[in-house]
């Protein structure tokens, strides 16, 4: 009984994981990644430009 038990703790943790995650998931389909890509764009063209006095 107690090995059964022992088997038990992965399953319901297996369980608990999927779970959360489709709980962590629900509405990432309603955002969008624009304002993140906009604010990495402008990293980019930062970091592109020449530095001056340096």
């Amino acid at each position: 009984m107690a090995a059964l038990a022992w088997l038990l703790i992965p399953l319901v943790a297996a369980v608990g994981a999927g779970l959360w995650g489709s709980w962590a998931n629900r509405t990432r389909k309603a955002r969008s990644d624009g304002p993140e890509l906009d604010g990495y764009a402008r990293f980019r063209e930062a970091m592109e430009r020449p530095r001056i006095g340096s």
